[in-house]
């Protein structure tokens, strides 16, 4: 009977365990099966915050920046007020881009740990909430911005927004990898719009600076994803790492380089920059240049040093520009 009890007793356990065992295998494929699909909408009420993040704050600072260095940059002037309302606008247009951007990519964002906790896949806001707010800001800013600035800006801002949700989001980004270096120019607009916003026109001076940040994105963004490369191949998404693999990636930031550093002198040599933002670029340039042979070799860590430095490198040469033309106002 003991025997007979202790077999029963081991039966029932064995049982058990193998209930058990099936569940844990059952939860885990449920996790692999929800990994790849944005998580659901948790019932949260969302907050102020939630919508902010969706418009992607630290690249609208970015934004901000630009097309205020282009306003400064651009001949003539515009009352402050007005200047005030433009640079607003746009920040708006850039922003209603981001939250389209992270409605439409809420599935791959679950599955990357950089972006798992952004306001959709996080459940925090819901994307119908997200699409319609990215599409009310974008129509309220250009129609803002043709009616108190000008038709040029506005059209403009429009072809940004267009370019940034559709042409890299939607269709560039899960396709090819050249989704940076086309869907890049969406980035650099901005300062191209501040000029226009003072001058109602698109000069060779706007498509230089339009050309800084467009061929900077390139290196900038490689570098990023030559240590990010595991999080992309996860969500299949095509950078050049991933596609071309490590070796071309580095040789493509190493020709990127030796095309943007040029062109960050240009404005000297072109005659709307003036000496100190000559030297400034000329020494940044130089820096950026060296780290990136640095990636080329496949020095260690080098890449981080890069993608960390190419955001100096973006701010200062701007920097220097605007500081430039504060001081030349202040001097009149």
């Amino acid at each position: 009977m003991a025997a007979l009890a202790v077999g029963a007793v081991s039966s029932n356990e064995g049982t058990a365990l193998s209930d058990t065992a099936t569940s844990l295998e059952q939860t885990a494929q449920m996790d692999v099966n929800t990994a790849a699909r944005p998580v659901a909408f948790a019932g949260q009420t969302a907050d102020a915050a939630d919508f902010i993040a969706l418009l992607k704050p630290r690249v609208m600072s970015l934004v901000i920046f630009t097309a205020f260095v282009g306003m400064l940059a651009a001949p003539g002037g515009m009352h402050p007020v007005l200047a005030l309302a433009a640079i607003t606008l746009i920040a708006i247009g850039a922003g209603a881009s981001g939250a389209l951007n992270m409605w439409f990519d809420a599935d791959i964002d679950a599955v990357m740990a950089r972006t798992a906790n952004r306001p959709v896949p996080a459940g925090k806001v819901t994307p119908g909430d997200a699409l319609g707010f990215g599409l009310t800001l974008s129509i309220a800013s250009v129609v803002l911005l043709g009616l108190i600035v000008n038709v040029t800006s506005a059209a403009l801002l429009a072809l940004t927004i267009f370019f940034y949700a559709v042409v890299y989001t939607m269709w560039l980004k899960r396709r090819t990898p050249q989704n940076i270096v086309i869907g890049g120019a969406a980035g650099a607009f901005p300062p191209m719009i501040g000029w226009a916003a003072v001058t109602d026109s698109v000069t060779i001076e706007s498509i230089v600076l339009f050309g800084i940040i467009f061929l900077w994105t390139p290196p900038h963004f490689w570098a990023l994803s030559l240590f990010l490369k595991k999080d992309y191949e996860k969500v299949n998404v095509p950078m050049l790492p991933v596609v071309a693999g490590i070796a071309a990636t580095r040789r493509q930031i190493l020709l990127y380089s030796l095309l943007v550093v040029p062109c960050g002198v240009a404005p000297y040599f072109m005659g709307f920059a003036g000496m100190f933002y000559g030297v400034v670029a000329s020494v940044l340039g130089a820096v950026f240049l060296g780290l990136a042979v640095q990636v080329w070799r496949g020095v260690e860590k080098a890449d981080r040093k890069l993608f960390w430095f190419s955001i100096i490198y973006l701010f200062g040469v701007f920097a220097a520009l605007a500081g430039e033309r504060i001081v030349e106002g202040l001097m009149v």
